[in-house]
């Protein structure tokens, strides 16, 4: 029997209520951190569209990193920020389910997104005589294109194994939000295969990636020692830097739950890992950007300039 057979029209979602008292300064900061996130990844999609001196494959890939974490955060936040200052802290079938196939998909085309955004830096340092040549719009187009039909080919895939098994009236869901673990945790059925499953995928979007980052950097570091002005090592970093900061936050989170050994406290880990890639690397990756980017930062002061003038 699959869950639409069985009339479902909403879900409990405990998220936060056996701590009551956290669940106001928790309102407060992820209303501020959403906030701050669409403010910080529009500005990064802003100038990256509007100057021209950022029509290069390393913005057009920021830009779409920015685009998924606008969608990322505003898939989980709303509704956590309504449950958090409501009695009655549910979801409808309809939300579950979008918010479900909407968090897969986002996370996985992230997953391959990063290695592409590695390999740019990859040909910009080691091979910069043919940057323009081997990077050119076509291929970007294709790269970015091939990172989100992956992502939500992989979410269509796992939605669906997870929204067919039977739940035999479990609707409570001991999460924040619809997560495949958690949906899981519904079913009366074996879910065995369909945690094989998520585990195979969870470790094939996030070592496979990694592998192919750090092979990357590998022969960038590799290229940038060989430079022999000081200036020109410490310019080639900085084009790699934030890049670096984001691939360790995002890579770095997720392996401590996928390899880490299971304790007493895996229950309140994995939850966590969803709240750091929903809110918090959505808010940090703008930031990361922009604060260390000086191109960014001049591009986003003459789209500033340019506005001021236009009103007078």
């Amino acid at each position: 029997m699959s869950w639409a057979k069985e009339s479902i029209t909403e879900f409990v979602l405990l998220g936060f209520s056996d701590q009551p008292w956290l669940e106001f300064p928790l309102f407060l900061v992820f209303l501020t951190s959403y906030i701050v996130t669409i403010f910080g990844n529009l500005n990064i999609i802003l100038v990256s569209h509007l100057d021209p001196k950022l029509h290069t494959p390393m913005y057009f890939f920021l830009a779409n990193l920015s685009v998924i974490d606008l969608c990322y955060i505003t898939c989980t936040v709303p509704q956590m920020l309504v449950n958090l200052r409501s009695i009655r802290k549910v979801i409808s079938f309809g939300g579950c389910v979008v918010q479900l196939f909407m968090f897969l998909a986002l996370g996985a085309t992230e997953c391959v997104l990063l290695p592409v955004m590695s390999f740019d830096r990859f040909v910009a340092i080691c091979r910069p005589l043919h940057y323009s040549v081997i990077m050119h719009q076509r291929l970007c187009f294709q790269l970015a294109a091939i990172s989100w039909i992956i992502g939500f080919g992989n979410s269509v895939w796992l939605s669906i194994l997870t929204l067919q098994l039977p739940r035999c009236g479990h609707y409570v869901i001991d999460h924040f939000l619809c997560e495949v673990p958690a949906l899981l945790k519904l079913s009366c059925a074996d879910v065995t295969a369909n945690e094989a499953e998520l585990f195979f995928v969870s470790v094939f979007f996030h070592l496979t990636p990694l592998s192919l980052i750090l092979t990357s950097y590998a022969f960038i570091a590799r290229a940038i020692l060989k430079i022999q002005s000081a200036e020109g090592r410490q310019k080639a970093f900085g084009t790699c830097s934030s890049h670096l900061i984001v691939v360790s936050l995002f890579y770095g989170t997720a392996l401590s739950v996928y390899l880490l050994p299971q304790s007493p406290h895996s229950k309140n880990r994995r939850k966590m890992v969803p709240l750091f890639y929903g809110i918090i690397a959505p808010m940090l990756n703008p930031l990361i950007y922009t604060l260390r980017n000086k191109e960014v930062k001049d591009a986003f002061k003459r789209l500033i300039k340019r506005v001021f003038l236009s009103k007078n």
